[in-house]
């Protein structure tokens, strides 16, 4: 289980003070309290009232047993009723192994207010703010097996059906006390003004972590969670460098942990049972899938996924030709209808164990800092300034070329165009061109990425078919890891003949690569 960044599915609603402590301090009740997972410290023997559990328990008590006893309006408990208003309880003791209770939130500040949300005073510094993520999904996992119940009435929908490590490549939340930085170790987005996301130095040390995991052989498979609107570009670069014959599953959330309606629950539930069912295998018992993200009951491909809204059912597929490649059915058995035909994990032509040893260490490790630097470029009508094609208006492409070609790194553009051949106007046509023949590769989509960007319509760029923006600098960042930077003319405005023969050349090992990943 891989905790990753800004992950409402591993996030709780804020701890608020209850009114049983507030009233014990003297502090007016809220109007509606609210009671929160915790553990006892030691045992304790509770009076449960019969019948409470349904509104019509009641109407059947000829199927009951008898009660432990009574408990009188004087609160004492008897194994005899002396009186008719006498309460019939069940006598049980809870003990500290339970696990989990829901029970009053009793914590104040340690200035004697009350809490009220995640900061002790609003926008305040790190060191006066709670953080409201989990550092793993261990404890979402706990109080999921503990609260969640099946349609057997029985808990433990998670513990049923795998045993389970909890890693931590690139949480939401870290332990502060042990010297995790924010921004380093671990990525929130809640407190809003304390959002972190993840460098592209982040993205190898994930990458390196799961790779390590994958490849160990302890694991059936592993689950990806993460926030919900970058699950999926994750879960496409894991698709593309992981090399394992396992599978491997995103899941998200739009609703934080515990909050009404929780979905995080049910996708993690549903994710299991796809990574256990082995409805993914071929006939070598490989993953037949790829990585796949399992949210709102559906299977979709890495690939083709995008969130469209921020509700359960608000994720989309995108390149018009399908991505949904199964669901989970009403009673949680996972079906799979269709297979992709890209290129995946063991079989894809980036993943880790193919990369050239430039940027790799000797583990074998990703180099952080040899991940490529990819800008996205999206393109309007009416943009250019003038009637008159100028390189130098479109700063943008200009500005970062530069820098790219300054520090001599690993870099490329993606350029979003027209619906569906990815054109743009003729001064940043003009631009990419030059980055191209400064050595620096550009893929060509199409805005919104239903239609497929032709090769015909970039003769000096990658097309990037039917691929969004995010997935297609994702796959550009994979290519460029294994195949570098192209051959850079020795001057860009005006390449020899032979040099754009070279590019070319060059563009076609990247084009085999977009054309079948």
């Amino acid at each position: 289980m891989f905790a990753g960044p800004n992950a409402t599915i591993l996030n709780s609603e804020p701890l608020v003070t209850s009114n049983a402590a507030r009233v014990r301090a003297g502090l007016p009740p809220l109007p509606f309290d609210a009671v929160r997972p915790q553990r006892l410290a030691a045992p304790v023997t509770v009076y449960v009232e019969q019948f409470s559990a349904h509104p019509l328990e009641s109407d059947a008590a000829g199927l009951y047993g008898p009660p432990d006893g009574y408990v009188g309006a004087d609160a004492t408990f008897n194994r005899e009723r002396r009186s008719e208003d006498d309460k019939p309880v069940y006598e049980v003791t809870l003990s500290v192994d339970d696990g989990l209770y829901m029970l009053p939130y009793m914590a104040m500040q340690a200035d004697g207010r009350p809490w009220e949300g995640d900061e002790s005073d609003p926008f305040g510094s790190p060191d006066r703010t709670r953080q409201p993520f989990y550092p793993s999904a261990e404890r979402v996992f706990e109080e999921i097996d503990r609260f969640g119940v099946g349609e057997d009435g029985l808990g433990g929908q998670l513990s049923r059906l795998a045993d389970y490590e909890f890693l931590r490549p690139a949480p939401p939340a870290g332990y502060t006390a042990r010297g995790e930085v924010r921004g380093r170790d671990y990525f929130p987005y809640r407190p809003v003004h304390m959002i972190r996301q993840p460098s592209r130095l982040a993205l190898a040390r994930l990458t390196n972590e799961v790779q390590r995991a994958m490849s160990s052989g302890n694991y059936a498979g592993g689950l990806w969670l993460e926030g919900s609107p970058y699950v999926e570009e994750t879960a496409y670069w894991l698709n593309l460098l992981i090399d394992t014959t396992m599978p491997i599953a995103g899941a998200a959330a739009q609703r934080p942990h515990g909050a009404v309606g929780d979905d995080g629950a049910r996708n993690i539930i549903d994710a299991v049972a796809y990574l256990t069912s082995r409805v993914w295998a071929d006939a070598d018992g490989r993953d037949a899938l790829g990585a796949v993200v399992v949210i709102d009951q559906q299977i979709m491909t890495a690939r083709s996924i995008q969130k469209a809204d921020a509700r359960p059912g608000g994720y989309v597929t995108t390149g018009g030709h399908g991505g949904v490649l199964g669901t989970i059915s009403s009673i949680g058995r996972p079906v799979v209808s269709m297979r992709p035909l890209h290129r995946h994990t063991w079989n894809s032509d980036v993943r880790m164990t193919v990369l050239p040893s430039a940027v790799r260490d000797e583990s074998g490790d990703l180099i952080p800092e040899k991940i490529p630097v990819v800008a996205i470029v999206k393109h309007g009508q009416y943009i250019e300034e003038s009637d008159e094609v100028d390189v130098s208006q479109v700063v943008g492409i200009v500005g970062r070329l530069s820098r790219m070609l300054e520090r001599n790194q690993l870099a490329g553009f993606v350029a979003e165009g027209s619906a569906p051949f990815g054109t743009m106007n003729e001064s940043a046509e003009m631009a990419f061109r030059r980055a191209v023949f400064s050595g620096v590769p550009v893929v060509k989509v199409g805005r919104g990425g239903g239609g497929v960007s032709e090769k015909t319509y970039a003769p000096f760029a990658i097309a990037g078919g039917n691929l969004t923006a995010t997935k297609a600098r994702l796959l550009l960042m994979a290519s460029l890891l294994k195949l570098g930077l192209l051959p850079a003319a020795e001057d860009p405005a005006h390449p020899t003949g032979a040099e754009i023969g070279a590019t070319r050349a060059a563009l076609d090992r990247y084009q085999e690569i977009f054309d079948s990943h």
